[in-house]
């Protein structure tokens, strides 16, 4: 049995379904600084070894510690599809990423110029996608999918991985039931809950619109 864990970009998916993502209107830009207590030590003490979800003007800017000492950050902004091939940064360029952030991110505070002025990886759009979510598909008895490869979504849930680990744990216990054939179709209980759009997948396109609306400080 082939299981399609290969994430968003998935090659098997396509021998299971046609349905394809569609593109959420936000596109983010993804840095990383080593050593954050160092390289920079104002983010690094505002994070407290946590995240910052900053938001404003329609904008996001997310900041995440890791447990190696390094802290990862993605800018959020509503952007056309193909806006980061179309609009002439080079990503890995530090000074033309700078130039576009204080650009787009007019009257944010400096502090925030120190993560981008401290990356040590190549910048990295990432044009955000997700499933529709009456999405379905015949059963296959030696092929399925889990994680991104079957529900794909924004990261404005928390909940991607977690669905992910919960598909592997459903899979797992089927393939390790000593009864298990091959022909069981019982380990398509994940096909089962992505077709049915669970709380959690909705909720990352709902928090999306309202963290990317005008009214955002409102609602938050």
């Amino acid at each position: 049995m082939v299981i399609a864990a290969d994430g968003a970009n998935s090659k098997i998916r396509p021998y299971i379904t046609p349905v394809k993502a569609f593109y959420s209107g936000i596109t983010i830009v993804e840095g990383a600084v080593h050593h954050s207590e160092t390289a920079s030590p104002n983010i690094h003490k505002l994070l407290n070894g946590g995240k910052i979800f900053a938001m404003g003007d329609e904008k996001s800017l997310i900041i995440s510690s890791k447990g190696d000492g390094s802290l990862v950050f993605y800018t959020g902004c509503k952007k056309d599809e193909l806006w980061s091939r179309e609009c002439g940064i080079d990503f890995s360029d530090k000074a033309q990423v700078i130039a576009w952030f204080k650009e787009e991110y007019p009257g944010w505070d400096n502090v925030w110029l120190e993560l981008f002025e401290n990356a040590e990886t190549q910048f990295v759009p990432r044009p955000q996608y997700c499933m529709p979510f009456d999405q379905n598909w015949e059963t296959i008895p030696n092929l399925t999918m889990l994680g991104d490869a079957a529900h794909l979504m924004p990261p404005y849930a928390g909940e991607g991985v977690n669905m992910a680990m919960l598909d592997a744990l459903e899979l797992s216990k089927q393939l390790c039931n000593p009864n298990f054939l091959i022909s069981d179709l019982r380990y398509q209980l994940m096909k089962n809950r992505c077709s049915k759009g669970p709380l959690k997948w909705r909720l990352s396109p709902w928090n999306q619109r309202l963290l990317y609306t005008p009214k955002m400080p409102f609602y938050f």
